[in-house]
């Protein structure tokens, strides 16, 4: 290693798309620079590279505005002095799904694929936190390395230099390792991503930059490799750099000052860092800080922000994909990347840390509501097309097998496992065109004085079903037939409740509405309810499996049968203060905690069928209207949050908590809704769930992995707080007994250190300001009026993974498609589909009414275990199918792979779907906590 130093000097800006100030602010500001930055490389080839913050959606933000400059950027990005990529944006790792994460990944390489190059950096800048499989994600990606800004060692504010006792590591570079062993050269930005910003050009203000700056980037550096970051947040880029370099270098004739980038700074570092360099592993939390700054809060600001990204990734990742695949392996509907690509690319536009962690100005959250809806619509309509294609593709002689008069329907499960469910769907009963009669008047009235038959709902071998048929009436419609006009009608509808019981992971299954007089029903094949229906006595319901009381204060205790444990006083709420910004919780100093623990709940049973039952409780509180006049003074001045003294006020406002517990037939899961008009500020709303398990650690659900997370914090804590993000669920076991609390949307959770290792999950946390670095008001932010947030309650006993607990909490956000049979779907988009699949299955490609009842496009090992589904989509070059995969366990698993179509060749793959070596057998075995991803061709 040669003793000269070499400074890098790496100019970029760190491009917030939204923040501070609403998005086409921002983007005006962007158009700016970007005219700027192409301006200096036209003019100075001494200025040499510029970092496009990782982000490809920057080019996309410019040439929306500035196409006439599409060529000058593409030059600069081609010849590498523009460096771009890997990401689509850059994202809230926490906060987005899994998936989401690998197809921003994904994007972001499909966006740079083009121009023949693409900047290999793991860039992580400014996420509130680091996810742990990160290293095996970008290895797959072939990126060894990342470069990150926050989670690693105690230091202050944005990684200013302090000394401190003890570090995770002793250099900025350190091995990252997954838990599944991947590593990558790990590169902290310990003195954040601005400590060479403004780089003086003149001699006597540029030795005072370096005479500071260069031992606070030696004191962490573990080669002669000194990293300086050129810019900062929306920073301007710096065009007299390169005389500012060389005046730098004359001054310090000892230290070599280059305009770099990062390929060829981690090259450098990467061939001299020396042997003992720290490992650390899985995520990366600021877990060894005070606690104060690791913005884990933002999990918890702006609730409905979550909960709206929650249901848009579910419905891609989980609905939308999978129906395309189908509709695509049935040979009746072209898979439509384009428009996947664009639902996706909208719904990441909202995946900035800034955006999603709902910590900026209430404007930037009003436009991403129109992204959300944006993006649900688009993925909305494939599903709908998807599954109405399949549908119509269903043997019409099989289906008629049911008789006249019957109304055949068609239900898809996409979670990925087999599972039972109450499904509720509309069907048309009758249906008249206008052309056929003088007005639709006429038409309802018609309709409705038609008498119903009496209906059951059978499946194909007869099998009766406990059902509930309500009359709607008459309503209007429409058909969009893809060779003339709309088609508007009136017809009259029935809605449908009933079981679906044991459906096939990824596949579909027919019933039908049939009347009793077209299909006499057998004793033998109606469906038995002895074992599995639903009790109810008092306030208590149960099945066969479980037992749940509504206790006189709106609480629950549940046991579960199979070992008979008991949790009790489940879902008491919890009220504090909250002081801090939409960044920070803080409750007031001394203040009191309020609860429902001694409230009187009103309960009623309000649905009770052999199949589900429902008890509601309505808890009527009070609560401190908002905090006291202190506070706003506080803000004004800047106060920090941690030195802030104000107190709630002595005044009160309702808060009515509508909570409605559903239990299913043959279900381990209480579902839980609870209701409420917010119209309190300044406070935090959490469900309290008390294990009664006595131990140190728990588990959540993160990033391709439930992470073993300790209870307790570091000895260096001093938050009162310890919340932590979630995906899906948490849950606390001492390997016989178990409490998970699965949710939709709430990502922000707490295991208290109160002797029973309560679960609290926060419903909703009311802000009145940004923070961080100025004063910014967000009233919408206190998210006034009506709120609904959603969860589950799931005992289990034994291993959380074989016992089906995750298995059902995956399941439990993910909707069950149904659609009509024969009638919604056009023949003329069947017609134009036909030649999709023509190249490969010749004269056979016309699937029109050739479909079964039932059909398993891909199914797996799932009871024996612990691997979890993630995803069945198509890939956009090779239109292999890609099945996805990962292991919970730190241990091997089996994975036995049966697919429904025929198989040309298989592949093992990886995140950007890349195929690998050709697989010759559908049993693998996959190693502890890796993710496993196979590409199947299909004939």
């Amino acid at each position: 290693m040669s003793d000269k130093k070499t400074v890098h000097l790496i100019s970029h800006t760190h491009w917030d798309r939204e923040w501070y100030m609403p998005y086409e602010h921002h983007h005006v500001l962007l158009i700016e620079l970007m005219d700027k930055l192409l301006d200096t490389l036209d003019q100075d080839p001494e200025y040499r590279y510029f970092h496009l913050d990782g982000q490809t959606i920057i080019r996309e933000d410019y040439l929306q505005v500035r196409p006439d400059q599409q060529e000058r950027l593409d030059k600069y990005i081609r010849e590498g002095r523009i460096q771009f990529g890997p990401w689509y944006i850059l994202q809230d790792e926490f906060l987005t799904s899994s998936e989401a994460n690998l197809r921003n990944l994904l994007i972001g390489h499909q966006d740079a694929k083009p121009f023949g190059v693409l900047s290999k950096t793991g860039y992580f800048p400014d996420s509130f936190g680091n996810m742990g499989q990160a290293p095996q994600i970008l290895q797959q990606a072939g990126i060894d390395n990342a470069i990150f800004g926050r989670g690693v060692k105690p230091t202050g504010f944005n990684n200013a230099v302090v000394d401190a006792d003890s570090y995770e590591s002793p250099y900025s570079e350190m091995i990252w390792k997954s838990p599944d062993g991947s590593e990558v050269l790990g590169i902290l930005f310990a003195n954040w991503y601005c400590n060479g910003m403004e780089v003086p050009a003149e001699a006597d203000k540029a030795k005072a930059y370096w005479d500071k700056n260069l031992p606070d980037a030696e004191k962490f550096a573990s080669t002669n490799h000194l990293l300086f970051m050129n810019g900062c947040d929306h920073q301007p880029i710096q065009t007299d750099l390169p005389e500012a370099i060389k005046v730098s270098s004359e001054l310090y004739p000892d230290i070599e000052f280059v305009h770099s980038n990062f390929d060829d700074y981690i090259q450098a570092v990467a061939a001299e860092v020396p042997d003992d360099l720290a490992v650390i592993q899985g995520e990366l939390r600021s877990q060894h800080t005070d606690g104060w700054g690791t913005l884990v809060n933002t999990a918890s600001a702006r609730v409905y922000l979550k909960q709206l990204n929650q249901q848009g990734q579910t419905l891609l990742e989980k609905v939308t994909e999978p129906l395309a695949t189908m509709a695509h392996l049935a040979g009746v509907k072209a898979y439509p990347h384009h428009l996947l690509t664009y639902a996706w690319k909208t719904l990441m536009q909202n995946h900035p840390h800034d955006s999603i962690c709902g910590c900026s100005v209430d404007e930037v959250h009003r436009e991403m509501l129109t992204r959300f809806a944006k993006s649900s619509h688009v993925a909305e309509k494939i599903a709908q097309q998807s599954a109405e294609a399949i549908a119509a593709a269903i043997n019409q002689e099989v289906l008629a097998q049911w008789g006249e008069g019957a109304v055949p329907f068609v239900a898809f499960n996409t979670a990925g496992l087999t599972r039972s469910g109450v499904l509720e769907t509309e069907l048309l009963i009758g249906k008249k065109y206008f052309p056929e009669g003088p007005n639709p008047q006429a038409l309802a009235r018609e309709l409705e004085s038609t008498p119903l038959p009496t209906f059951v709902v059978q499946d194909e071998t007869g099998r009766v079903y406990t059902a509930e048929i309500q009359d709607l009436g008459a309503h209007f419609g429409y058909e969009l037939p893809k060779d003339r006009f709309r088609q508007p009608y009136i017809a009259r509808k029935v809605k449908v409740i009933f079981q679906a019981v044991d459906v096939p992971s990824l596949s579909y299954r027919t019933y039908a509405l049939v009347p009793t007089e077209s299909a006499p029903v057998q004793e033998s094949n109606i469906q038995s309810d002895a074992v599995s229906s639903v009790v109810v006595n008092g306030n208590t319901i149960e099945n066969d499996k479980l037992s749940a009381t509504v206790e006189a204060n709106g609480s629950l205790t549940v046991q579960l049968k199979a070992s008979g444990h008991i949790y009790s006083g489940l879902n008491v709420f919890e009220n504090t203060g909250d002081i801090g910004n939409e960044y920070v919780y803080r409750q007031p100093e001394g203040e009191k905690t309020l609860t429902t623990e001694h409230l009187q709940a009103e309960i009623t049973v309000v649905e009770h069928s052999p199949y589900r039952a429902v008890i509601q409780s309505v808890l009527r509180w009070e609560i401190p209207v908002s905090a006291d006049e202190t506070f706003d003074m506080e803000k004004r001045q800047m106060v920090p949050f941690t030195e802030r003294t104000a107190q709630r006020k002595k005044q009160t406002v309702p808060l009515v908590l509508t909570t409605e517990y559903t239990l299913e037939a043959g279900s381990e899961m209480v579902k839980v809704r609870t209701s409420f008009n917010n119209q309190a500020k300044d406070h935090r709303l959490r469900a309290l769930f008390p294990t009664g398990i006595q131990v140190d650690h728990h588990y959540a659900d993160s990033i391709f992995e439930v992470a073993k997370r300790d209870t307790a914090p570091a000895k260096e804590w001093i938050n009162p707080s310890n919340a932590q993000h979630q995906q899906g669920f948490v849950h606390v076991t001492d390997g016989e007994q178990g409490l998970l609390i699965a949710n939709k949307g709430l990502n922000e959770y707490e295991v208290l250190r109160d002797g029973r290792n309560t679960i609290a999950v926060t419903l909703l946390r009311a802000s009145s300001e940004l923070g961080d670095w100025g004063v910014f008001e967000t009233p919408e932010a206190q998210c006034l009026g009506e709120q609904t947030t959603e969860y589950a309650i799931r005992p289990f006993a034994g291993d959380a993974a074989k016992s089906g607990a995750i298995g059902e909490a995956y399941s439990y956000p993910v909707p069950w498609t149904v659609v009509q049979a024969g009638t919604l779907a056009d023949a003329s988009e069947r017609d134009a589909q036909k030649p999709v699949r023509a190249a490969n299955a010749g004269a056979a490609a016309d699937a029109a009414s050739t479909l079964p009842l039932s059909s398993q496009f891909v199914g797996w090992n799932e009871s024996d275990t612990t691997m979890a589904f993630s995803a069945l989509k198509l890939n956009a070059e090779t239109q292999d199918v890609i099945v996805r995969w990962y292991n919970l366990a730190d241990e091997e698993a089996s994975l036995n792979v049966e697919v429904g179509f025929d198989v040309e060749a298989a592949y093992a793959s990886d995140v950007l779907e890349q195929r690998g070596e050709e697989l010759s057998t559908p049993h693998n075995a996959v190693g502890g906590y890796k993710i496993v991803t196979r590409a199947y061709h299909a004939r």
